[in-house]
């Protein structure tokens, strides 16, 4: 059902089929070209530089944060840093120990393997993860039977990259082999400005500061849905208006997408009026929200309620979520706001 949902949700943060080609178009090659993440991109400046100076692959590196802020894009951006080559896989691929084998095997010294969704990586398959990681060598069973042995295979040094959506759901053995573990953080509507422009520049789509900040204000701060954004509002650009994204097209094209000045779409909308109008704002349990909406308990959580506890509109209490003040009114429920809302959160 979240994947159905997440299909046609234009500010969805899982990629989509569609955004594969634009993505891999508008990935920024370098640590320079890389918008945001700062604090983030300084700490890897210094730790290739001296992967560098030492001669030495790069420690293991895990990214880890909400989808769509960058992590597969850091990965090649360290590759193109260190001139390596770049294999990519995802955990859901890796079934069986042959399929890592012949993926380490092939690497060559310095080189980054990049392991996506790494949280879902078959555990049998993980285990052989860890001697690659830890001493570069992996044992293969040979034979069967009494006639079985094990053969104890060197590999070049490389740097294992990991992306997850989910660290909670690492087993600690795989987390511990990470020497270099980094947060990505959503990103603030003036970085996301500065990436609309520079995608709309790489897809020569005229676009103006209104337009750029109009997208950037309701991508919910993240670079996928701002890059999505933009090439909806192109369209609209070129077929309702001369071709360029102004403040104006991008309001009509985000109107026309149902999401709002906040960046809510009709999903979030239904979550909070129905917190308020079901449940006088709450406390309310999520199986109570969940029933309601006729939706998996586990989709609101993982999926919906980040952004808008991010953004300060639903707070989770040990009693229960509940509507914040500033949710209230945004939907203009100002007696709401000032009573049942507030109070509940005592």
């Amino acid at each position: 059902m979240q994947n159905e949902r997440d299909a046609v949700r234009p500010i969805t943060p899982a990629q989509l089929d569609e955004d594969r080609a634009f993505e891999a178009t508008l990935r920024p090659a370098t640590l320079e070209e890389f918008v945001g993440q700062e604090r983030l991109k300084e700490r890897i400046r210094i730790f290739i530089e001296a992967a560098r100076k030492r001669g030495d692959a790069l420690d293991h590196v895990l990214f880890h944060g909400p989808p769509g802020l960058g992590k597969t894009t850091l990965a090649h951006v360290i590759g193109n840093e260190l001139g390596a080559n770049v294999r990519v896989t995802s955990g859901p691929i890796l079934e069986r120990p042959a399929d890592l084998v012949g993926l380490l095997t092939k690497l060559e010294h310095g080189d980054v393997l990049f392991i996506d969704e790494i949280h879902r990586i078959d555990r049998v398959v993980e285990e052989y993860l860890y001697s690659a990681m830890e001493d570069f060598a992996i044992d293969i069973m040979t034979g069967t039977g009494p006639g079985s042995a094990s053969v104890r295979v060197n590999l070049e040094h490389f740097t294992m990259i990991g992306a997850t959506t989910r660290t909670g759901l690492l087993t600690a053995p795989m987390r511990d082999r990470f020497s270099i573990i980094e947060r990505l953080n959503y990103y603030t509507a003036e970085e996301l400005a500065h990436i609309v422009r520079r995608s709309a520049r790489i897809l020569n789509t005229p676009i103006d500061e209104g337009g750029s900040n109009e997208i950037a204000r309701r991508s919910r701060g993240t670079p996928r849905i701002a890059n999505r954004l933009l090439r909806r509002a192109r369209d609209f650009a070129q077929v309702r208006g001369d071709g360029t994204v102004s403040q104006e097209i991008a309001t009509h094209t985000l109107k026309l997408l149902d999401v709002d000045e906040l960046g809510l779409d009709d999903m979030d909308k239904r979550i909070l009026l129905t917190i308020m109008d079901k449940f006088g704002g709450g406390p309310v349990g999520l199986n109570s929200i969940a029933a309601s909406l006729n939706e998996e308990p586990d989709t609101i959580e993982e999926v919906y309620e980040p952004f808008l506890i991010q953004e300060g509109l639903l707070h989770r209490t040990p009693r229960g979520r509940v509507v914040t003040v500033s949710a209230c009114r945004h939907f203009g429920r100002a007696g709401l706001a000032q009573g049942g809302a507030q109070s509940a959160l005592f």
